[in-house]
């Protein structure tokens, strides 16, 4: 039990996440632990999304959803409340709805007068939670390792630069690890996406505004796995760093499928390899067929959990003919939803094909698969690298410098490279992942830090 519960001295936290599902989970994942602890969460969540994050609140006593009536903005679909109810093209728009927000929040928290209220994309919050005396934490849910790659205060730019191509290729001077570095149309990309104006102000600045404008910054992750890009954002500001953990989901209190989990069986042990983009990424048809295409190279059973590829409904239109035929009998692809831990966790799986989304690796790395990296946008890249060139637990898949392409070869290979027993490089990545799911996994690491976390909060009061 924490001294804060021995105390009674019990805090009222407020959440208002950005309205992307994987922010929501993130943030509602840290309320429940908070609850755990004996603390208040009145948590802002937009009306018709509620019934979907009800099941994920284990402390309803503690943690009470305050209905955000989200107004309709021209462009957007009538009802749509999150950025699962739209395109990518219209993520703006929502944050143009989250921003017309603002008086309901304000009155909200005027009534409600929590102790903090943690955030991320509403750079807005710090200035209204200061008039009501409400601490502000913005809360990072991507890895520190982005966060100080693309800092421009590590880079020494004034408030309102935009990033250009050219200042993303290499690292801000002192970064912890020089060998991560961006190819040019990766750096370009981002520098893109940063420019991109969320409700009238550009991402990189929202994000900026946020971190200078915030009492205490959070991130969730780990000083074992990140501790010098941790230290590194310290030196950039002159306010409280505090560190969650790891802060993975407990798993699933479900059963894996039967039918999924008897055909994963008949390979015997790690030998199934598991390819997931996660729920937003569509490839185009071209780089989808090459990723298909790869995982048959490879002679290996499989299973890939894909959505259809631009241009196309179903996955069965975008396959190449006779695809199935070929596979049949050892490789599934699959176009909704799948029980990813319980997969990674199976016996059978021995090798994780991932995008690099946070999620997704934070769970990858307390499972025994060995990983193969195929980063496809924003932050991406950066966890890519860190993961292949500093921890150095998995294999990028290659690309081509100019046009970011992979192909079925360079699939096959990657994936080689981490499973054939006699790999050097295999082993190597084996070796590192079990040392650090070890360090991440140790019984009690994650308590202490939330502990650590809300005392530190509780010092601030």
């Amino acid at each position: 039990m924490s001294k804060i519960n021995e105390t009674n001295e019990c805090l009222h936290i407020a959440m208002y996440p950005w309205f992307a599902f994987g922010h929501l989970t993130y943030f509602l994942h840290l309320a429940n632990k908070f609850a755990q602890r004996g603390h208040k969460i009145s948590f802002f969540l937009p009306t018709k999304t509620q019934p979907k994050l009800s099941i994920h609140n284990h402390h309803p006593n503690l943690i009470t959803f305050i209905p955000i009536n989200v107004p309709h903005v021209d462009g957007l679909p009538f009802g749509a409340e999150t950025t699962n109810d739209v395109s990518s093209s219209s993520y703006p728009l929502i944050m143009d709805a989250m921003n017309l927000t603002r008086p309901d929040i304000d009155s909200k928290l005027g009534l409600l007068k929590p102790d903090f209220i943690f955030f991320d994309f509403t750079e807005w919050l710090p200035d209204m939670a200061r008039k009501h005396s409400v601490k502000s934490v913005y809360y990072s849910t991507m890895y520190a390792v982005s966060f100080a790659y693309l800092s421009p205060m590590a880079r020494k730019l004034p408030p309102k630069y935009c990033f250009k191509e050219a200042d993303l290729v290499e690292p801000p001077p002192g970064f912890p690890c020089s060998a991560i570095t961006l190819r040019p149309r990766e750096a370009r990309e981002l520098a893109y996406i940063c420019s991109i104006e969320f409700g009238g102000v550009p991402l990189l600045q929202k994000n900026a505004t946020s971190f200078r404008e915030c009492d205490v910054v959070g991130s969730k992750t780990s000083w074992e796995m990140e501790g010098p890009y941790c230290d590194f954002i310290k030196k950039q500001i002159n306010k409280p760093v505090l560190l969650t953990g790891p802060m993975v989901p407990e798993p699933p209190s479900s059963k894996l499928d039967d039918s999924l989990d008897c055909w994963l069986k008949g390979f015997g042990h790690g030998r199934v390899l598991y390819c997931a983009l996660g729920s937003e990424c569509v490839l185009k048809m071209d780089q989808f067929q090459e990723l298909v295409l790869g995982l048959e190279l490879t002679g290996r059973p499989f299973l890939a959990a894909l959505r259809p590829p631009s241009g196309c409904e179903t996955i069965e239109q975008a396959l190449p003919e006779g695809y199935m035929e070929k596979v049949k009998g050892r490789g599934i692809i699959h176009s909704g939803w799948v029980q990813q831990q319980l997969i990674l966790h199976h016996p059978s799986v021995g090798c994780f094909v991932t995008h690099c989304g946070a999620g997704s690796l934070s769970e990858a790395i307390l499972s025994e698969c060995q990983l193969v990296l195929i980063p496809q946008a924003v932050d991406q890249f950066v966890n890519a690298r860190m993961m292949s060139l500093d921890l150095k637990v998995g294999v990028e898949v290659d690309k081509g410098e100019d046009d970011g392409f992979f192909t079925k070869q360079t699939v096959f290979e990657a994936i080689e490279m981490v499973m054939k027993p006699e790999s050097v490089v295999g082993k190597e990545v084996r070796d590192n992942h079990t040392k650090l799911r070890n360090l991440l996994s140790k019984e009690g690491l994650e308590d202490s830090y939330i502990d650590k976390f809300v005392q530190s909060l509780q010092d601030l009061v």
